[in-house]
């Protein structure tokens, strides 16, 4: 099926046993609820509904048994993000970008065209490309990508066999009494908690490390490098809150601060930056030191003299 705007389809096995539809807007509507008919209607409206031929599908398309149908995303408004990502770095088989914060690294819930893969795809015509590994919407930095289908493994192994050396940089609370423990290593079972999005330190085999080194001190913040073992979800954001140093701007940890669906306020970006990437390229076997042009300063949130 074709890329549109940077992006491919979805599909849907139809199964038409249990219950019987006449109308594949029928089967599609009760499939997925949360989208309504009327949504659909617009969607075969625009040729965003297509058979396994690749024929588009029309409100009156009879649903037929046991056949694969594709679908486009589509969203009436989605507010644009007003930061640009950059590329550092390109060749045959990889791509490095830095991403601004607020921007999502793939398509999910509101966000679609104003993601970076997306962004990226439609910027360079990569239908292919695909990410390596992911960082946080709130989070700026590095990320990597795979231009090719058939690299794609290669690139993904340097993160399971955790051959890419990560680090990031972090502004958070100074706590004097830890001055002389640095650099501080945290290993910790981290779990998914009761509270919708946030993650938990729990009791059990440890799956997750991080080392923090104390870069500089302007009370009563501190800059920090943190360096990523394994890479599990908010992983660092996790591990700073329990050591009692919880990123600034943190709008999940440790309280989870509701944002609007629109008109979203970036006066306070996350200060957390994916700031390095290094590793052996399994493809080239380029050794590969990328840093991220964006910064933290610590100067902005010093008080006065």
């Amino acid at each position: 099926m074709d890329i549109k705007n940077g992006v491919g389809p979805s599909k849907v096995f139809v199964n038409n046993t249990g219950k019987s539809y006449v109308y594949l807007i029928d089967f599609l509507t009760e499939k997925f609820p949360k989208i309504s008919k009327s949504e659909w209607v617009a969607r075969m409206n625009q040729g965003l509904v297509l058979d396994e031929a690749g024929t588009p599908q029309s409100s009156q398309a009879l649903c037929l048994n046991n056949a694969f149908i594709y679908y486009y995303r589509s969203l009436e408004s989605e507010e644009v993000i007003p930061f640009q990502e950059m590329i550092v770095y390109e060749d045959d088989h990889l791509l490095i970008a830095d991403k601004p914060h607020f921007l999502p690294v793939t398509p999910a819930g509101h966000y679609l065209q104003e993601t970076l893969l997306v962004r990226l795809k439609n910027k360079t015509g990569l239908q292919d490309l695909t990410p390596i590994h992911r960082i946080d919407r709130e989070t700026a930095g590095l990320v990597a990508f795979s231009k090719r289908v058939e690299d794609r493994n290669r690139y993904q192994s340097l993160l399971r066999d955790r051959k890419i050396k990560k680090s990031y940089e972090a502004i958070a609370p100074y706590q004097e009494h830890l001055k002389d423990q640095f650099p501080i290593e945290r290993i910790s079972r981290i779990e998914e908690s009761d509270i919708f999005i946030q993650m938990q330190e729990v009791p059990g085999e440890p799956n997750s490390d991080s080392i923090i080194h104390l870069l500089e001190v302007s009370e009563p913040w501190a800059k920090y490098r943190l360096e990523l073992g394994s890479g599990k979800k908010h992983q660092l954001r996790v591990h700073m809150h329990a050591l009692g140093m919880p990123i600034k701007n943190d709008k999940i940890y440790p309280n989870i601060i509701q944002q609007p669906a629109a008109g979203k306020d970036y006066s306070e970006p996350l200060q957390l930056l994916a700031k390095q990437l290094s590793f052996r390229d399994p493809v080239t076997q380029l050794e590969h030191d990328f840093q991220s042009h964006f910064y933290l300063n610590l100067s902005d949130f010093s008080p006065n003299p």
